[in-house]
């Protein structure tokens, strides 16, 4: 913004100085050439009467000194002819008399007694009559080279260019003051703004400096920004506390659920497991609460952490669990490398992710942890999938498919969306090749080196292909 105030500032000042001092200038080299045009008009009728004079007395030996004496002062060049054309005098010594001229165009007009005066680039030429009433008895030539003026013109459009150039350092050094003083509460406003995103307010913007209205809207941000804070604080408190509040009565709920168990009759048992289900499930709910709170009261800033070394810890660990449901667990494709998360994010994806693919896998599939070109994890499987409707909402908190037949909380995915944010990366959802669902998380790479990790091969559990019990 300070560059494009100041490039205005600028323009503005160009525009105003081009339409003063070009046609100041214009008009001075106007004024010039016919000072010039009038000045050898006015020397040419001096010289055309006094050498007329002499031609008139025959005196003609006094005509070379005459225009001689001109031509030293002036640096101009005259020429003297008689009646019929005929060159009597030149001032300048490679010029040669007793030739005829008198058929060129301004002397012959001059002959005919009209005087001419013309403007060229390079000369400036008066051809006038020695003429005494009607009658003719010679004509005179007087030019005069334009370098002098052309000089004096120059040195015009230098002045007014150095003027204008003075002129515009003092606007350009006034506009970046004012331009400064403009934008510098614009600059803490975005500033501020940048560390309101990052979740915290340390500087508020300057409400000090500036004009009025922008120390006014510095004043609005800062209040509208602390109340913001408090708002998230209130709601983030309260989603923690209300979580742990809930934690012991969820626990006592359950305990007498359980010791309900001898007392009732044989029929209502399903009744009481169902129940005892759906305080389990209320209780992960909770448990889900409290990881988001945390989640979103931590400012953890990304670091370089080994993918592939992640990847083959977290499936090792969830290797015996899948054996149990009789699937199989592969790691694919190239090594990744290191990549950037906030720390402890990266375990806490591949876990939920792999959950979530082991709570829908059918016995006798396999789960892939694919590590595909430009730091990508996929996490596939080879279960029922989702709509394209279902994998839009996929990560809208408490959300479950309709057709959902596991005991989900709708927390898993918004958790995992917010690690794999806040670590800078990003993650989508799509269909897998025949059945299942396509978990794509994308992280930033760390570039210059990378760590070990690399030779971790693909494994499948021993039980994946017998038969379900």
């Amino acid at each position: 913004m300070t560059r494009r105030l100041l490039l205005s500032y600028l323009g503005l000042a160009i525009l105003v100085l081009a339409g003063l001092e070009i046609p100041l200038g214009w008009i001075y080299a106007r004024a010039e050439v016919s000072r010039a045009s009038q000045s050898v008009e006015r020397d040419a009728s001096m010289l055309a009467e006094l050498t007329e004079e002499n031609i008139e007395e025959g005196n003609l030996e006094a005509l070379p000194d005459v225009v001689g004496d001109y031509a030293t002062r002036t640096g101009g060049r005259v020429v003297v002819t008689d009646r019929r054309g005929i060159v009597l005098a030149d001032s300048d010594p490679s010029g040669r008399t007793g030739i005829g001229i008198g058929t060129q165009p301004d002397i012959a007009r001059a002959l005919r007694n009209e005087p001419t005066v013309v403007t060229g680039d390079e000369v400036l030429s008066a051809t006038m009559p020695g003429s005494s009433g009607t009658t003719v008895r010679g004509a005179l030539r007087l030019t005069h080279p334009m370098a002098e003026v052309h000089a004096r013109v120059h040195r015009i459009w230098g002045a007014l260019a150095l003027a204008g150039a003075c002129i515009l350092a003092a606007v350009a050094l006034a506009a970046f003051t004012l331009v400064r003083w403009i934008t510098r509460p614009l600059r803490t406003l975005e500033a501020a703004t940048a560390q309101l995103a990052d979740g915290r307010l340390t500087n508020p913007p300057d409400t000090t400096t500036g004009p009025p209205e922008l120390r006014s809207l510095a004043v609005s941000f800062t209040h509208m920004a602390t109340r913001l804070q408090q708002l998230l604080k209130a709601q983030q408190a309260f989603a923690s506390e209300a979580s742990h509040q809930l934690k012991t009565p969820l626990t006592a709920l359950r305990l007498r659920l359980e010791n309900f168990e001898p007392h009732l009759d044989p029929r209502a048992h399903g009744s009481l497991e169902e129940a005892v289900g759906e305080v389990e499930r209320l209780n992960r709910m909770v448990q889900g609460l409290l990881a988001l709170a945390r989640l979103e009261n931590s400012a953890t800033t990304p670091e370089p952490v080994d993918l592939d070394t992640v990847i083959a810890d977290r499936a090792a660990m969830w290797e015996p669990l899948a054996a149990e449901q009789y699937v199989a667990l592969a790691i694919t494709g190239r090594t990744a490398g290191r990549v950037w998360a906030i720390p402890g994010a990266l375990e806490q994806i591949i876990d939920n992710l792999v959950a979530n693919a082991l709570r829908v896998s059918p016995p006798g599939t396999t789960i892939a942890l694919h590590r595909a070109p430009g730091t990508e994890l996929h996490v596939i499987d080879q279960g029922p999938g989702m709509s394209e409707a279902d994998r839009d909402r996929a990560f809208d908190r408490f959300w479950r498919s309709s057709d959902s037949h596991h005991d989900g909380t709708g927390l898993g995915l918004p958790i995992v969306r917010h690690l794999v944010h806040a670590s800078g990366g990003d993650i989508t959802l799509h269909p897998a090749p025949g059945t299942g669902l396509d978990a794509a998380v994308r992280l930033r790479p760390v570039t210059g080196g990378r760590s070990g990790g690399a030779g971790i091969g693909s494994f499948k559990s021993a039980q994946a292909a017998a038969p379900v019990p």
